[in-house]
């Protein structure tokens, strides 16, 4: 079903206009997030994505409404694992709390364009070369095979031949102005050190893009509820980020959970010409497995020293 034209222009309108209420009233001033303050706006875009899913049943029916849920759920997952990175991106430039709102802000901003490009291209591909989906189906089983053998996540800006380049193009100042993305320096322009936090975390999100497309094209090849999914989902990151971020280390299982469900999505892909999984059933796994990772977190949580809680009990 070809979506009308009016539809994607009211929906833009709509982000534009959540961003804009974002960043120019409720966060105009740059603060630090509370826990609580986080956990509010959470709530607000789950249920925002929750009413537009609501839209979707009464607009095109229940198999749509299935399909954006399911992307939704499985997008949302995988944005955990840059909430994983991006506590690591923060620590390392040691970026003060106050700062990572704006960084996130303009970090999602870059993220919907270039997953909008990802999203047009994959469905295009598809459409048009049907052994693509050969293609993305091995890359998600490769990628979750990668993130289950991955002992520990580390940044290493160093060695990322976008900084590399950028630091030979653009002076950068030592330490951080505010927050400030540029300053003037003798009358020379410089960039601060805040930027190119900025610039790794948007090339990060290029990265988890090329897992998280393919992994929602498996649902569906709706360009529009690709889309919508894609954009509630990283509208909700930032919040999420705050929410998450002091308790993160204690999901310990998440991301082995998050790498099973890659290879799931992945080997959907793979047996499509041979056999259409319903999406309720993928929705349903997709869940038992989110659920029971998060379940291994919470139980056999580890302590600094690596010893499990309980048996460091057991012997005082």
């Amino acid at each position: 079903m070809q979506t009308d034209l009016s539809f994607w222009i009211y929906f833009n309108v709509f982000v534009l206009l959540m961003l804009a209420l974002d960043l120019g009233v409720f966060n105009r001033k740059a603060h630090e997030i509370s826990i609580k303050e986080a956990m509010i706006w959470s709530g607000v875009w789950i249920a925002l994505a929750m009413c537009f899913n609501a839209l979707i049943y009464y607009w095109q029916g229940q198999a749509k409404a299935l399909e954006f849920f399911t992307g939704y759920v499985i997008e949302k997952s995988l944005s955990v694992d840059n909430i994983f990175v991006f506590v690591l991106i923060f620590s390392y430039f040691k970026v003060p709390s106050i700062h990572q709102h704006k960084i996130l802000f303009w970090g999602i901003i870059g993220a919907l364009l270039m997953r909008a490009a990802f999203i047009f291209a994959g469905v295009a591909l598809l459409e048009k070369f049907h052994w693509m989906i050969y293609f993305f189906g091995a890359i998600l089983i490769y990628t979750g095979f990668k993130m289950l053998a991955q002992k520990e996540k580390k940044i290493e800006p160093e060695k990322n031949p976008v900084i590399k380049l950028f630091r030979r193009i653009i002076p950068v100042t030592n330490e951080l102005h505010g927050g400030e993305f540029f300053v003037k320096q003798k009358g020379k322009r410089f960039v601060t050190p805040l930027f190119l936090v900025l610039i790794i975390v948007e090339t990060t999100d290029l990265i988890f893009a090329v897992d998280s497309i393919p992994a929602i094209l498996a649902i569906t090849q709706d360009q529009f509820i690709v889309y919508t999914s894609n954009v509630f989902a990283i509208l909700g990151l930032r919040s999420l980020y705050f929410a998450l971020a002091g308790m993160i280390n204690k999901f310990r299982y998440l991301s082995k959970g998050l790498a099973i469900i890659l290879m799931f999505v992945g080997i959907k892909m793979l047996i499509v010409d041979f056999y259409k999984l319903p999406i309720l059933i993928a929705l349903l796994v997709i869940v038992v497995i989110l659920i029971i990772s998060i379940i291994a977190s919470l139980v056999f949580s580890v302590e600094n020293d690596g010893t499990p809680s309980d048996e460091k009990k057991g012997r005082r």
